[in-house]
């Protein structure tokens, strides 16, 4: 019997960790600690909210088809942020605005790969990217990261074969959150334009990178968008993770194959999203900026409390945006360790199985902690019970 598409992957990790709630009671002075999933919580802030509802009942279009590849006030709005925030040169014939990031990557790799073909991804990786890969009858090649988690490039060189299409990173990464230097990515990029792949770099969570300025110079590059397929996100940035609005920059040929993708998928992008992303590109740089503040705060939380898990034998293996990437001391594989500290401990994170390919010891050591939920008191009380699990 021929083996369906959606078979030859896994479940989607976050609603398999979910499963785990059902049955468990959390006592009142023990709440659950959920640090399971990397998206907000909290709605977009109540001036985007009003913006949103007026464009609702004012607008006819916010309810009719529109462009498939995005609407051209936030193509050329989000090309212009994009040539600022990277000291790029980048037209708004170079952007496309797709149904999420997930899509933006789903629909690249269908414009760029044929069946039985090969991406390269580093590991451990994020899980969507290894699923969509599956399903698309595309052979994902695991890169092992060094210190840091960051891949080597040369490890790389030594992956590519006749079926490579890509090379695929994440920075600041998920779910390792270790933010790439500009030299590595550059890096990539030669290795990727030498050997005639393309180099897809989702940057996801850009708006929570710790470090000023742009984070690498890859716009800049002479025909850049030969090689480059650059991913963005609005839905961090502007809590629209419900609106599902996300993007891709490269160049207008890849984006015309790509275009005939999201005509089947979805035919456009959703009007109320691609608004709300306009509108907060508009007026919320200064509120952006807080958030981003608040997040790196956290993040320094949780360089604080680390003296406390670090002196039981855990160890930190990357730390960036929403995300603390750990190795756990325990002898209990990290697949089951999670499921036992819903019940034992209220608190809901992944195994770093979720991350790796089958088989691969280092995941039963690690876990992933995404904490951007969590206020500094949340984090301490985190580390309190982390720091005093009855193993």
């Amino acid at each position: 019997m021929t083996q369906t598409r959606t078979a030859t992957t896994f479940a989607p990790p976050v609603m398999e960790a979910r499963r785990w709630l059902e049955g468990v009671e959390f006592p009142p002075e023990r709440p659950l600690i959920n640090v399971s999933q990397a998206a907000p919580v909290d709605p977009p802030p109540e001036a985007l909210r009003k913006a949103i509802a007026e464009f609702t009942v004012t607008e006819d279009a916010a309810h009719l088809y529109g462009p498939v590849l995005g609407n051209p006030a936030l193509r050329a709005a989000l090309a212009r942020e994009i040539s600022e925030h990277y000291d790029g040169q980048v037209g708004a014939e170079q952007v496309a605005i797709t149904s999420g990031c997930n899509q933006a990557f789903a629909a690249s790799i269908a414009a760029i790969t044929g069946e039985g073909d090969e991406v390269i991804l580093p590991t451990p990786w994020y899980f969507n990217h290894k699923m969509w890969l599956d399903m698309a009858g595309v052979t994902a090649v695991p890169l092992a990261t060094g210190d840091g988690l960051l891949p080597d490039p040369d490890a790389a060189r030594a992956l590519i074969t006749d079926k490579t299409r890509a090379i695929a990173l994440v920075t600041p990464n998920n779910p390792g959150g270790a933010e790439y230097p500009a030299d590595l990515v550059r890096a990539f990029y030669d290795l990727a334009a030498e050997t005639g792949l393309r180099l897809l770099v989702d940057e996801t969570y850009r708006d929570f990178d710790s470090r000023d300025g742009a984070p690498h110079g890859l716009m800049g590059l002479p025909e850049w968008d030969e090689t480059l397929v650059h991913l963005y996100s609005f839905s961090k940035a502007y809590r629209l993770t419900g609106h599902r609005v996300g993007a891709l920059a490269s160049s207008p040929a890849l984006l015309a194959e790509i275009e005939k993708f999201l005509d089947t998928v979805a035919i456009c992008p959703g009007q109320i999203g691609q608004y709300a992303a306009l509108w907060g590109m508009q007026n919320l740089r200064q509120w952006l900026a807080g958030e981003r503040h608040e997040i790196l705060d956290r993040r320094a939380a949780i360089t604080e409390n680390l003296p406390r898990l670090e002196e039981r034998g855990w160890r930190l293996l990357g730390l960036g945006a929403y995300f603390a990437y750990f190795e756990h001391p325990f002898d209990i594989p990290s697949d089951e360790l999670a499921p036992r500290l819903v019940k034992e401990s209220g608190i809901l994170l992944l195994p770093g199985t979720m991350f790796m390919p089958e088989g691969d010891p280092a995941g039963l050591k690690q876990l992933r902690i995404a904490f951007a939920n969590l206020d500094r008191a949340g984090i301490g009380k985190l580390f309190d019970r982390l720091a005093n699990l009855p193993f």
